[in-house]
């Protein structure tokens, strides 16, 4: 098919006025103006009209699972305070209450744009009908904790491994999740790195979250350290930040998604820039906690790439006028309501591309150029070329129309 837009925004390239998409198969085909490619298209025209056409969102960290918490949880007044609150809250839910909440974030995601998420799976029943009832392409991170059930290190990632190599093929992939280094023990984390390194699987583990856990790794302190203290073992605290610990772990690569990085040390951020890790920003949960100022200044001057979650709806301010949705539209407009440095084309770019190479998917995912994915969203909207990235960044609601590798998701809204 060949998809006419009002304006294509390629993301890679400028944005195109009057443009067109071509698509053959899976693949996007040819990106240029419409005058160019429509006489050359032997396909079906599909003229999408007053709209902007740009990549499938990126969502590099997401947790569908907790989708059905959506204003169950205050802001807590400690960290710690709300990861006893949501652990009280999913001990009351059964396996069908995580699949609806799954299928529900899914649904959400779609609507908002989104095409491919890095998703926490932390529910093994139905994970395989979870993500063959879906179009989205699904990247699922296993979660592991080891402090609470005290099992050996080896045993939770070889039930990790065995667990998502038999799962059937689905557009997306897998990989492992770490929970967070205060969840976990030393032995978990090098475990992870070892068996991430021979599947070539990519790992995301939430790191230097809050202050609390910063206290904890760094000075033996604070109400994490407190808690935590009754649980496991403290010898791997007073050593150096979150971020050193997990590096000394063998986690951090090219391959690895820090989520989070509010509450860096000196030199944390140059570690993940010479092994090449990403980090995902998660706005509105950022927002929920009252963290510190992210520090993305000082990340992306040092070249590490950073990139935009959601994060899960029981981490996300309800609004009285309208129900809390995974959205990284919101995302977005929470990112550039709290940096004043952020230009529309670069949080478009966080929530595309970056995302894409935090994956592996440079090229594939978050982009229109001829070889990529056929992952398209439209929204409704005829700024001019040079506002079109603002234009995109203050969109709210659903999208008007979806595509999936090559095929409908959702079809053209009529008016």
């Amino acid at each position: 098919m060949l998809l006419r837009a009002r304006i294509v925004v390629p993301v890679t390239a400028p944005p195109v006025e009057d443009g067109a998409v071509a698509v053959w198969g899976d693949r996007i085909v040819a990106v240029g103006p419409w005058s160019e490619l429509k006489d050359t298209w032997p396909g079906p025209v599909t003229d999408l009209g007053e709209v902007i056409l740009l990549p499938g969102l990126v969502n590099a960290h997401c947790h569908l699972d907790y989708t059905g918490l959506a204003g169950q949880l205050a802001p807590p007044r400690a960290f710690p305070d709300w990861i006893k609150a949501i652990l009280a809250a999913k001990n009351t839910w059964t396996a069908a209450d995580f699949q609806r909440s799954w299928l529900d974030g899914a649904a959400q995601l779609l609507a908002s744009g989104t095409t491919t998420v890095a998703n926490i799976e932390s529910i093994p029943e139905g994970l395989a009908e979870r993500r063959a009832s879906t179009p989205l392409r699904v990247y699922s991170f296993w979660e592991m904790t080891g402090v609470k059930n005290r099992r050996p290190a080896a045993e939770i990632t070889n039930e990790a491994e065995q667990l998502l190599t038999r799962l059937p093929p689905a557009p997306g992939g897998v990989g492992l999740s770490p929970h967070a280094p205060y969840s976990t023990l030393p032995e978990l984390l090098a475990s992870a790195a070892e068996i991430g390194r021979q599947r070539n699987w990519w790992l995301t583990t939430h790191v230097a979250e809050s202050e609390a856990e910063f206290e904890m790794f760094m000075y033996r302190r604070g109400a994490m350290f407190d808690w935590l203290g009754r649980e496991r073992p403290m010898s791997d605290c007073g050593v150096g930040s979150p971020v050193q610990h997990l590096a000394r772990h063998g986690l951090i690569s090219p391959r690895f998604l820090a989520v989070h990085a509010n509450y860096l040390w000196h030199g944390d951020a140059a570690l993940l820039a010479a092994r090449g890790a990403s980090v995902v920003h998660c706005p509105q949960s950022h927002s929920y906690f009252g963290h510190r100022h992210f520090p993305r200044e000082q990340l992306e001057a040092i070249g590490v790439n950073v990139c935009l979650g959601t994060d899960s709806l029981a981490s996300t301010r309800c609004r009285h006028t309208e129900p809390a949705t995974l959205s990284l539209f919101d995302e977005m407009r929470s990112f550039v309501a709290r940096d004043a440095g952020l230009d529309p084309a670069g949080i478009l770019a966080r929530a595309t591309i970056n995302g894409a190479r935090a994956l592996g998917l440079q090229g594939q995912a978050g982009e229109l150029s001829p070889g990529a994915w056929a992952d398209l969203i439209a929204v409704r909207g005829s700024p001019s070329v040079a506002a079109v990235n603002e234009a995109i960044v203050n969109h709210f609601g659903p999208v008007h129309a979806s595509v999936i590798a090559g095929r409908w998701v959702a079809l053209p809204v009529p008016g």
